[in-house]
């Protein structure tokens, strides 16, 4: 017999995907609601329908009411984690994403991207890029507003000379595509039909457009606008906003203020500390942080920049002792009863070709690159201590299961220039722009070190660096190796895979898919594909 009446189902309809199945959706409207049923199930014995018609359905302030008393008065942060909320930001700098993109936990981002998307647009007469209040207002104002207009206008008046300087060298005649007849490869010349002929052109418009753009996308500041989408819980939304509340930045501060109105829109009661007493508190001891760490640093460190880009190994342990931590840990979870410490004595006790064919095992049963290692592969870490261009970085950034520290953008760590600008005739022209950089940026870093970021291109090396586990190392350098992965990332994750290699030449079998090879046109293949899905959905 059911636990509820035919008058209680139909309410229940309104706010739950099902009235009697035991597993069933919370579709209620309010997400404040949602949440606050969540837990408040972890606190009775009552199931969550039933809850709902006792406590929530006569009192719509119900859902409010439990998270000021749980959140304030019991401080229980992870029902923090139970409201959700998708938040979109529209021309924001490239250093304000990467500040927000530094949270790992509980939030997702899309960026606008730079190898599809030209950033040649004006608006009102002006180009999109950030313009700093205190920067205005200062003596620097014109100077900055002209460094970074030069750099849009080399940027821009490229973009079509390149476009068609890599059509040029690589012809649409030298490529493949599909015939929609047979289902065969076939040079451009050979197709008949006219719907392949139209499709073979917008893979190639589409992939040699992105070449053009990676090579030219060096040219653009820090101070260029972005959009980034964010969806994530209120745990880490209000973890975000006392981040941004606590930068020396005006443009961070007022993100802070803006995505706080947003949320509060929607889910309110999950980050209402974030500006409170609990808040401002937090912001105090982020600031007390970076003060602390910045006047030890500069007692015991001397500066001297490191001119150049570099991508070294610098910590590992050995591979003997790496690989008794794995197979201890793949043998723990099927060794019930028996202790970490008793499976490890007995693992090095194992020969070692008898643990190399363990290793080389689980490496065979990997047939595809989404296939993660288990769990055992996150005993043993890598760091890498980087120094490429800032566009590059941009890319690297994003993954998230691993440890990253940075420091200010800066000129100080010289540029690279791609070898398509020095062959387009451009090379004077890419020096000037970043030159002209350098000196503004030495002359506003005096007085503001924070806010010169934004004037640095993308093409000037960016020091950090990245502590990693071996799960994590085949996840980073199989994808940043893709085909259609950006040649700078590329080179780097490859340097990653072949230093991690020569220290650990067994270990590293489990990375298979590794691609080690040069391109053309990196985006070539993937826009076949995304063509031939394409057609599929006509």
């Amino acid at each position: 017999m059911s636990e509820f009446s035919i008058k209680e189902k139909k309410i229940l309809s309104e706010h739950f995907s099902n009235s009697d199945g035991d597993v069933f959706a919370i579709i209620t409207p309010r997400q404040v609601d949602r949440g606050a049923l969540m837990s408040r199930y972890s606190r009775t014995d009552k199931s969550m329908r039933k809850i709902f018609l006792d406590e929530f359905l006569k009192n719509k302030n119900r859902g409010s009411e439990f998270y000021d008393r749980v959140l304030l008065e019991y401080g229980d942060d992870s029902v923090a984690e139970l409201g959700e909320a998708q938040i979109a930001i529209e021309g924001l700098s490239n250093i304000a994403v990467k500040k927000i993109e530094d949270r790992r936990i509980g939030l997702s981002y899309l960026e606008k991207s730079s190898r599809y998307v030209a950033w040649n647009k004006k608006e009102n007469g002006k180009y999109r890029f950030y313009r700093d209040e205190q920067i205005k207002k200062s003596k620097f104002r014109d100077l900055y507003e002209e460094t970074c207009n030069f750099s849009f206008d080399v940027y821009s008046k490229n973009i079509e000379p390149m476009v068609k300087y890599v059509r040029e060298k690589y012809p649409i005649e030298k490529y493949s595509f599909k015939d929609s007849k047979d289902g065969k490869e076939k040079s451009f010349s050979k197709l008949k039909i006219e719907s392949d002929i139209k499709s073979a052109n917008m893979i190639y418009k589409g992939s040699t457009k992105a070449k053009a753009l990676d090579i030219l996308r060096g040219l653009l500041p820090a101070s260029t606008l972005t959009n980034v989408g964010i969806t994530g819980n209120g745990r880490a939304f209000e973890y975000l906003l006392t981040v941004l509340g606590s930068s020396e930045l005006k443009e961070e501060h007022d993100l802070a203020s803006k995505i706080k109105k947003e949320l509060d829109t929607t889910i309110k009661s999950f980050v209402r500390r974030s500006d409170d007493k609990y808040g401002k508190a937090f912001q105090k001891y982020l600031k007390d942080v970076k003060n602390k760490s910045k006047a030890i640093t500069t007692k015991k460190i001397k500066s001297k920049p490191v001119k150049g880009s570099f991508t070294k190994l610098v910590d590992f342990e050995t591979e003997k002792a790496s690989i008794d931590k794995i197979i201890t840990s793949i043998m723990y979870e099927q060794s019930p009863s028996v202790s970490y410490q008793n499976i490890l004595q007995q693992v090095k006790k194992i020969s070692k070709q008898e643990k190399i064919k363990i290793i080389r095992e689980f490496a065979k049963i990997r047939t595809n690159r989404r296939h993660r290692p288990s769990r055992a592969f996150e005993n043993v870490y890598y760091t890498f201590d980087l120094c490429n261009n800032f566009g590059m970085f941009r890319d690297f950034h994003r993954h998230r299961t691993l440890t990253l520290e940075r420091q200010l953008l800066t000129t100080d760590h010289g540029y690279n220039i791609p070898s398509e600008i020095k062959i387009l005739g451009i090379e004077k022209d890419f020096k000037e722009c970043m030159n002209k950089t350098k000196e503004t940026f030495e002359k506003i870093r005096t007085k503001f070190p924070e806010q010169s970021q934004y004037v640095v291109n993308f093409a000037y090396n960016y020091p950090y660096f990245m502590k990693f586990n071996l799960r994590e190392a085949c996840h980073l350098i199989e994808l940043r190796t893709v085909p259609q992965g950006h040649v700078d990332y590329r080179r780097v994750a490859q340097q990653m895979f072949k230093q991690i290699s020569k220290v650990h030449p067994i270990l590293s079998e489990i990375m298979k898919f590794v691609d080690m090879k040069e391109y053309d046109l990196e985006r070539f293949e993937s826009e076949k594909r995304t063509e031939e899905k394409r057609k599929k959905l006509k």
